[in-house]
């Protein structure tokens, strides 16, 4: 039982591997299971505790969101991104994650015909007004 002035600590990175919270698949890198019929629907800030949550909530949430959204679009819009052949990808566990020897891609051009082709899709599909 906690007591006032009790201190507690949790780890972001353990959380974001435990089952009791992810699931059987909390170790496998699936991005889908943020999307709900094929949208982006993020989960609660005290699951996904990389922001806090509650009065403490990081005041940069939703501009971090944007800022990834759109360069995401962006290159993925634009490029084929392919990691390259035999590059070790590993993280690095500081105070903020990052990857450990950087993160090397190839980033091959899309043709115009094929962003025309996903262009046309995504407004087919309702994506798109």
């Amino acid at each position: 039982m906690l007591k006032k002035g009790d201190k507690v600590i949790y780890a972001i990175y353990a959380m974001g591997r435990m089952e009791a919270i992810w699931g059987k698949d909390c170790l496998e890198f699936r991005p889908e299971r943020w999307l709900r019929d094929g949208r982006f629907m993020s989960e609660s800030a005290y699951k996904f505790t990389a922001f806090n949550g509650g009065p403490r909530l990081c005041l940069g949430k939703d501009f971090a969101y944007y800022q990834m959204k759109s360069t995401a679009a962006a290159i993925v819009y634009r490029y084929k991104v392919k990691v390259v052949n035999g590059h070790k990808v590993e993280p690095k566990l500081a105070l903020t994650m990052y990857m450990k020897h950087g993160l090397m891609v190839n980033l091959i051009n899309r043709s115009v015909s094929e962003i025309d082709q996903y262009y046309a899709k995504s407004f087919d599909e309702g994506y798109i007004n």
